[in-house]
């Protein structure tokens, strides 16, 4: 095995088939969306190079409405990393502490994950129906009429929030995994003998637990935020970005201006800026998120 780390040729030709096909799939069709939004094409007849004219047209267009759907996505974003992150970490740490039925739980938490999306998108448009929905025939058994009659996916108030929880039912459970992960890999040794000082419960998760899964959180975190960011199925199952593009995100602008406006280059600036959004959202977390074991190196 040292012969071979020695030898710049056998490592070339082992690293070759790795790197073309990582430029195939993902360098390429990203220097090949920038080229095509710097143009004005609508996919037919001949482009026409207009420089950085479509992203100034998506900072200053109101039709078009970018900012505002960089908005609904951030929106999601801190949704997520307040509130479905902190439900994964402490179905994570309930069910790490050995209770009965264990794997169960884990099992019935991480089905969502291996569901498709636009599966998961029909449940709720059937949970959400404002005539027949469970949500609806719930609000009103337990005396909420005033919301039992509530169109949640046809209101510009309620729809990004009820877009939300699908997304939130769907993914607790895989950040639950990774975070359970983390707690197990954890030594008995050093909770044993925190216990053996006194500490409680509560006193473990917060100061030897929690700190310890750091790297596992901030990872979480970047998935958290970057898939809110790119989110696309979901949102175009259950509202296409309606109503009134109230739950319009990047993603089904971008198809929105492609295939239905034939707006080539104007939704190949999109991608572009969907991709620069996730990367730096993914930089600034991890500089944001100091962990001893990477960080300092």
């Amino acid at each position: 095995m040292e012969s071979i780390r020695k030898n710049k040729l056998a490592l070339t030709v082992f690293l070759l088939p790795a790197v073309i096909l990582f430029a195939g799939i993902i360098i390429v069709p990203i220097i090949m969306s920038f080229i095509y939004s710097l143009q004005d094409w609508n996919g037919i007849t001949e482009p026409k190079f207009i420089g950085f004219q479509n992203y100034i047209e998506l900072f200053t267009s109101k039709s078009a409405g970018f900012p505002k759907t960089t908005m609904n996505a951030l929106l999601l974003a801190v949704l997520s990393v307040f509130i479905q992150l902190p439900l994964s970490l402490a179905l994570a740490l309930l069910i790490s502490k050995g209770i009965k039925g264990e794997r169960f739980f884990m099992t019935v938490f991480f089905i969502p994950v291996l569901m498709s999306t636009v599966v998961i998108g029909q449940l709720w448009l059937k949970i959400y129906n404002p005539n027949y929905g469970v949500l609806n025939v719930l609000l009103d058994k337990i005396g909420l009429d005033s919301l039992s009659k509530t169109a949640w996916l046809a209101e510009p108030k309620t729809v990004l929030l009820a877009a939300f929880l699908p997304n939130l039912w769907q993914y607790v459970g895989y950040h639950m995994l990774l975070m359970y992960a983390g707690i197990k890999s954890v030594s008995p040794d050093v909770i044993e003998a925190a216990r053996i000082d006194g500490a409680n419960d509560w006193q473990i998760n917060t100061k030897i637990i929690i700190p310890l899964l750091k790297p596992v959180i901030k990872i979480c975190v970047i998935f958290a935020v970057t898939g809110s960011l790119k989110t696309f199925d979901l949102i175009y199952v259950l509202t296409r970005g309606g109503p009134d593009h109230a739950s319009e995100v990047p993603s089904t602008l971008m198809v929105n201006m492609t295939f239905d406006e034939s707006r080539y280059g104007y939704g190949s600036a999109i991608a572009v800026m969907i991709i620069f959004l996730c990367f730096f959202f993914a930089i600034l977390i991890k500089k944001g998120i100091k962990t001893e074991d990477y960080d300092e190196k």
